[in-house]
């Protein structure tokens, strides 16, 4: 699609829908997503009410600062979207927000949302998610996107953060369960990334950027791909091996990265754009699919 069509954003003022659009609002949707799941599997059993109210001031402020975040990206990255269909529509990129605008929204956003996270959850939860920001929007976007191939790999531990600052919102501290969720997160977006990339690998072309079909073609793109999603199936298998989570999970883990590896097979030994897009589509699903699996899990199995 070459533009969002929410019912919110058209609810909004054209200048209001502008800044909402500028935070990428349906990345943002699965960033929170998978911060509730990290905050939902730190606390054993039902929560309290005290409990799910930190639940939803963590996610408000997870919410602006990873909206700040986007912003900034479309911001440095506004001549490169311009140049690419797939953003061409972003406020930034068609001059309707300026420079400064823009940088003011973002700027404004974080210190709102970091303000919040400090005094209404906890300083660690605050500083994680700080750095998340920087990592994104600073060593991802300005440092690593335009200088290596690998940038989606090395930059993917920003983006795997999200049930890491969610655990440590419910509890003070980052454990050994808190990283498996960043582990599966960090494994799973190369692939996805590198499957969006195949079939705009001419956007990607044009923008200069160097991403990893253009520096070392399809054949060499789709192999990762593929190596990747059989480490991922491993380590999705991770929560149940530790005990985080019970056979209800086990069996959507092993069903959704199954679905994972057969697109990722067919797409190395027969590739097409169609298929590169139904690939890109459904590890969205996977992802989405096999957090909720974790929450109905936890409830349902593993709460006595």
């Amino acid at each position: 699609m070459n533009a969002p069509h929410t019912t919110m954003a058209s609810a909004l003022p054209p200048t209001w829908r502008q800044y909402y659009v500028l935070m990428k609002p349906r990345v943002i949707q699965l960033i929170v997503f998978c911060a509730l799941i990290g905050m939902v599997l730190a606390v054993p059993g039902w929560p309290s009410a005290a409990q799910w109210a930190t639940m939803a001031l963590a996610c408000l402020g997870i919410w602006m600062v990873s909206g700040a975040a986007a912003a900034f990206n479309c911001l440095i990255e506004q001549h490169i979207d311009a140049r690419m269909r797939r953003t061409a529509w972003r406020p930034t990129a068609r001059g309707e927000l300026s420079q400064r605008q823009a940088l003011a929204f973002s700027a404004v956003l974080c210190a709102l949302g970091c303000a919040l996270l400090y005094w209404a959850v906890n300083p660690l939860t605050m500083w994680l998610t700080l750095a998340t920001f920087v990592g994104y929007a600073v060593i991802y976007t300005v440092i690593l996107k335009p200088l290596t191939p690998q940038n989606i790999v090395i930059g993917g531990a920003s983006g795997a953060m999200p049930p890491v600052l969610g655990w440590a919102a419910m509890t003070d501290a980052v454990t050994a369960e808190a990283l498996v969720l960043f582990l599966i997160i960090f494994l799973w977006t190369p692939p996805h990334f590198w499957a969006l990339a195949l079939y705009r690998v001419e956007d990607y072309r044009r923008s200069g950027l160097p991403m990893l079909p253009v520096t070392h073609g399809s054949e060499f793109t789709r192999l990762h791909i593929l190596l990747y999603t059989l480490i991922l199936f491993a380590a999705c298998l991770l929560p149940y091996l530790l005990r985080m989570n019970g056979w209800l999970y086990l069996l959507a883990a092993v069903v959704l990265n199954a679905g994972f590896v057969v697109y990722a097979w067919r797409l190395w030994r027969n590739y097409s754009d169609a298929l590169a897009r139904k690939t890109f589509r459904y590890s969205l699903i996977h992802l989405s699919l096999l957090f909720a699996a974790m929450l109905l899990d936890h409830y349902l199995i593993m709460t006595p």
